[in-house]
């Protein structure tokens, strides 16, 4: 699993774990080309390679496990920049004092609990990518706009971000969707109140009154 936190004037931070995947797969996104000087004069030029732009930390996590899977220990490194630079990053967004997933691995626990669709074993998969973009774009903002946590002292996210005063309800999130923009909100007014008036009331309001 892998993190990313980016930040206006600050560099980007990537935690993840040891998954041999993940170095070539951010060297590919974010990787700048360096072409290499030719050691002679005869031959092919050597082909550029992908290095790591100036700015880019990545915190690796890796695990340690006996033959029977239990965990032994963990350990972390830094795979591009500085430890002592990414431990701080760490330590300025609250999120540990060192290199670590658990956030992310705590996220993941509690989507897999609370979304069917992404059990190991269930009968409520998706069977399209889409329908599975809906129920978590769904359920993140439920998650976000109407629970309160314990750890923010009965608020929720947004109101500790300060996007909402109070506690929305379901009802108030389907009525007042937070994904959408104010241009488009204004479109669905208008389309809500042509939806509730008829026909006649319609022509009856077009209708130009007397001056006199």
């Amino acid at each position: 699993m892998v993190s990313i936190f980016l930040a206006c004037g600050e560099n980007l931070l990537i935690l993840m774990d040891e998954h041999l995947p993940y170095p070539k797969a951010i060297l590919q996104v974010f990787g700048i080309l360096k072409y290499r000087r030719r050691r002679g004069k005869r031959g092919r030029k050597p082909r550029p390679t992908l290095k790591p732009p100036p700015g880019l930390w990545v915190g690796v996590v890796q695990k340690w496990r006996d033959a029977r899977g239990n965990l032994v220990k963990v350990t972390t490194r830094a795979l591009f920049g500085r430890a002592k630079d990414i431990r701080r990053r760490i330590q300025k967004l609250r999120i540990g004092r060192t290199i670590n997933t658990s956030h992310l691995e705590r996220l993941n626990g509690t989507m897999r609990g609370q979304q069917a669709r992404l059990t190991r074993r269930t009968r409520n998969g998706s069977r399209k990518t889409v329908f599975l973009a809906w129920s978590l774009l769904l359920w993140r903002d439920l998650y976000n706009w109407t629970r309160v946590h314990v750890s923010l002292d009965g608020h929720t996210p947004a109101m500790v971000l300060g996007l909402a005063q109070t506690v929305w309800s379901v009802g108030k999130y389907v009525r007042y969707p937070v994904h959408v923009s104010d241009l488009l909100r204004e479109a669905w007014d208008e389309q809500r109140n042509a939806a509730r008036q008829s026909p006649l009331d319609a022509y009856l309001r077009k209708k130009a009154l007397p001056i006199s």
